[in-house]
Order: structure tokens, then sequence, then C-alpha cells
């Protein structure tokens, strides 16, 4: 997992670095320059040989990484122009003395001899900026374009002439359909608060986004991160004891976290199915029993060893129809209307004794009648294994007054909806900062908290937030939630057998899962993608994310 940074954070590990390490800060911007200089070679195919480059560059030191990249990419053979907004007599500190290289060197060398021609503009107002527009980007566009506004040093909304150069790069981006140019943000693009979600201004739309040291929430969190494009992560020299001392409990989910947690479940030559756990699956009301029949076929297809569905006894020969033959099925004790009744506690919490591994509570449950109701708050109370809850699973529990244990933990799995249900709110306000609400509920209810959407997020009780970086929208339709609950409790089943930690392997659960997504929308396209392709897809994610 890398960690999240705010602005403020990540200034105090740029100035420890210096007065800690005796690493110059000019250093770390020279550092900077060369990093994104490489990733955009590798973006444009290896070369930027006469390529044209316009780099937009601020005051402050996000500026300064423009300047100090500029020369880079000219010594790599590009014809850079670096545009900025300001005198260089304005500027100060490092980013002074790499605009003071940059105009030395515009104004004495000899560009017949070094074949690429690097040139600095300086606009202070509108309206040279509006004539610099109108004679510069008429006739033949630059074939790469840099965005070093502002980067993290941004918290009001762009004003006047900002908002006119940003509103420049704005408008590339949308015209730019054929992707001629490549439009490149450095640390983010400008227009956002680095630590906030939302979106202020006319904002560029990156095709790519790099930033430094470690990933900021504008980076990672939607509707700021739909912005970013691309987003690499550029080590620049900052130690790594600096990174993981800062009091910051947010983190990016990574593709190691998956892969670990996959290697520590591997199959070995002793493996079968009595030491790769047993899931449990319990639901499918009468009319609703496509939920749980998604459930169970993606708990057996997680890696688990077994993995049952129990389910009324009205729908029981519905589901048990329809699921993969190696999935097993029961019947419980329903309510005259075809959903489980409360009668169905005991029968089946003796059931699970010695026998399963994690059990997940909700697919398809029905949570109409107050019997079912009941049958939730008691399995939850009386639970024996790690519980997942989702669906009417949660619209039983609503609003939620429970607590979980170390012991046996209690993984919820609400969308936005259900988890202003379960918060007892109406107001979509609640929700504005997602991870605080997400890390305060973990908290306080000792539970681990998946709150799916555009970026789900899986809170820990002691005030860790995970985003999750994979998933696609072709992931907001009917039974994807159900398919996700069947995976996390296939993962758990394994993990209790393995005792391997319960939040990394949720964690690694919504990180597959989000991948399988990702090949289906891939293969199929969102438009046709189904959760049944999602599950079909997970094998493939295994194989993608062992390699």
């Amino acid at each position: 997992m890398q960690k999240v940074l705010t602005s403020a954070e990540m200034r105090e590990i740029d100035l420890q670095t210096t007065e800690k390490y005796g690493i110059p800060s000019i250093l770390l911007m020279e550092n900077a320059a060369h990093a994104a200089a490489r990733i955009i070679l590798e973006k444009v195919g290896g070369s930027v040989v006469d390529k044209t480059v316009l780099i937009l560059c601020g005051k402050g030191n996000n500026g300064g990484d423009g300047a100090a990249l500029a020369r880079v990419l000219w010594t790599l053979g590009a014809d850079v122009e670096v545009c900025l907004i300001g005198k260089v007599e304005d500027t100060t500190g490092d980013a002074r003395t790499n605009f003071e290289i940059l105009r030395r060197i515009s104004d004495q060398e000899c560009f017949e001899l070094t074949q690429a021609d690097i040139v600095l503009e300086e606009i202070e107002t509108l309206e040279e900026w509006l004539e610099y527009d109108s004679l510069n980007f008429r006739s033949e566009d630059p074939e790469i374009i840099v965005d070093a506004l502002f980067g993290t040093g941004l918290t009001r909304p762009l004003e006047d002439l900002h908002a006119q150069v940003a509103a420049f790069m704005f408008a590339y981006s949308m015209e730019n359909i054929e992707q001629e140019t490549l439009i490149v943000a450095l640390d983010i693009p400008s227009g956002l608060n680095p630590d906030e979600a939302g979106k202020c201004c006319v904002t560029p739309c990156a095709d790519l986004t790099i930033s430094f040291t470690a990933p900021k929430i504008a980076n990672i969190l939607p509707p700021a991160c739909n912005y970013n494009g691309e987003l690499f992560i550029a080590n620049i020299g900052s130690p790594c004891e600096l990174l993981n001392r800062t009091p910051s409990k947010t983190f990016l989910a990574e593709k190691t976290d998956a892969g670990d947690w996959l290697l520590k479940t591997k199959y070995k030559s002793n493996s079968y199915k009595n030491k790769r756990g047993h899931a449990l699956i319990v639901g499918g009301a009468k009319n609703y029993a496509g939920a749980a029949i998604l459930a169970g076929n993606a708990a057996i297809i997680s890696g688990v060893g077994l993995a049952t569905v129990a389910a009324p006894e009205s729908a029981h020969n519905a589901i048990a129809s329809r699921m993969l033959p190696e999935v097993m099925t029961r019947s419980a004790a329903e309510t005259e209307n075809g959903a489980i009744s409360h009668e169905a506690v005991g029968e089946i919490l003796e059931f699970i004794e010695g026998k399963i591994d994690a059990v997940a509570v909700g697919s398809g449950l029905s949570s109409s009648e107050e019997s079912t109701r009941r049958f939730v708050r008691e399995f939850v109370e009386q639970r024996k294994t790690p519980l997942v809850i989702d669906a009417d699973g949660l619209n039983a529990l609503a609003p939620f007054e429970l607590n979980g244990s170390d012991r046996l933990p209690l993984i919820l799995t609400p969308h936005e909806g259900e988890f202003l249900k379960l918060l007892g709110a109406s107001d979509k306000e609640a929700l504005k900062d997602r991870v605080k609400a997400a890390r305060d509920f973990a908290e306080k209810h000792c539970v681990i908290l998946v709150l799916k959407g555009e970026r789900t997020l899986i809170a820990a009780p002691d005030g860790r937030v995970v985003i999750n970086p994979t998933g696609n929208s072709g992931l907001g339709k009917a039974g994807n939630g159900d398919t996700l609950a069947g995976i996390i409790t296939g993962f758990l089943a394994q993990a209790a057998q393995l005792k391997i930690d319960v939040f990394e392997t949720v964690v690694a659960a919504v990180y597959l899962a989000g991948t399988a997504g990702d090949i289906a929308a891939e293969n199929l396209g969102k438009r046709s993608m189904l959760a049944s392709d999602v599950r079909e897809c997970l094998r493939e994610a295994f194989e993608k994310i062992s390699n």
C-alpha cells in the first residue's frame, strides 16, 4: 500500500529530507524533472527528438519543476518552449535558480549547434497571454503540453490570467480526440485542491499525471482523479523512513497487495479442500434467487475449498439447479412469503459449528419482513466466524448500532445509499468526505467497512482507510455487489485456514474483484459486461496479478 499524503505532509517530508538527511532541495527538483522526463519518454515511444513541447509554469516550485524538466527534455533533443506566468524576478528559491538557468540558456545558446530550440516567455497580463495564444497556437499544435502551474500549492479557485491558461489546456484536452497532443500534469492538474476530491474550477484533463513521492487525495478520489489520466508516482529521493513516519492513515491499494496475498495463499502440493476453507452464503429469498447464486458461484471460484449456499426452502430448488455443480446447497426455515425466518438462526449456527470458516448474509435475502430482519440481527450477535453483511442484510441492520470484534470480524459492504441508512442519515452531505465518513464509522463500530462506489474504500477499526484503484463503471450493474460479497467471503475462508490478516484479505479481495471487472470491460465492453462475466474474469485476474 502507498500512503496518501496531504500537501502539508508532503511539504514536511521535503523539509525533513533536506534538514535531516542533507539532500539539497534543488536536487529533489532535479530528480523530479528527470523522473518526469523518463515517464514522458516511455509514453512517446522512447525519444523526444524533434518533438515540440510547451511547458506552462507558475512561479512556485511546481513551475520550477517545469523549468528543470524543460532543460532535461531539451538535452534529449526536444524543441521546448516555456511560458512562465509571471516574471523570473517574481520567483524565489530553487524555482528562481532553474528559471534563471533557463533564461541564460535561451538567451545565449547557439541553436544551430544543438539542433533543438529552448525558449522562455514571460507573461504577466491577460492581454499578453491572449496575444501569445493567438500568435503561437493557430497553425501547429505542440506535441506535448506540460501543466506546471500550481501542483500541490493551490487551495483556492483559479482566477483571471491563471484561469485563462487553465482553460487553454482544458480546451486542448477536450479537442484532443485523436490524441495528437500529450497533456502531462506535474503533481496534479492545475485547478484541483490536492487535499480534496472535489473540483473547484476549470481544470485541464491530463493524459497522465506524475505525482512525486506519494499520491494526494486529488490524484485518486473522484471527481478530481478523473482529471488525472494515467497516474504515475515518481520517487525523487525522499527516504522511506520519512514517508513511513507521517501520521497519514490513508492508503492507495497496489498490485503488490493483491500479489502478496495470492502468494501467501498459493496452492501447495499438500493443499486440499479442507485446508482451503469453507464459505457459506446465506440468502436468496423466493423471488431473489439470482443474488445468492452469483455470490455462491463467485465464492467457489475465489479459490476456497468448499462453498455452500443456505436458502429458504421454497427457493432452494431454483437455486440448486442454477449453481455451479461444485457448490453445495441446503434449505433453511422460511416465512410464509418465502424469506428466511428468524427460526433458521439455530439450525444455521449448528451447521456452521466446526465446518464453516466465513459467512456472508444478505444476497437476495429480502428485508421486508420483521422475521427476516430479526434473523439478521440475531445471527450477527451470535456469529461464530468472520461475517460479511451485504445488500438486504445491511438494510435489516439500519441504522447500525452493533459492534464487531478482533476475534470475529464484521465486514459491511454497503453502496452509498445503504451506507446512508446505516448512518441513519438522509442528506448526502454526510458523505461529502467519504474517507472521513468511512473512517469514523469503522472506528466507532469496530468493523471493516467496504464502501462501494467509483473508488471503493476499505476502512479498518484502527482508522486506516485504503482506496482501491481498480474497477470501472461497468460494475455498477445488478449482481456485481453479490459477486463481490462472494469473493470476499471466499477469501476470508481461505485466510481463516491459513492464518492471514483479515483486513489485508479484504483489501486483496476488493482489488482483485476490481481487476476482474477491468478485464471484463476490456474483453466485452462496459455496456454488455455482466456480473457473471466478472466472476469468470477472476481467473484471468489471478493470473495477471500473480505474474
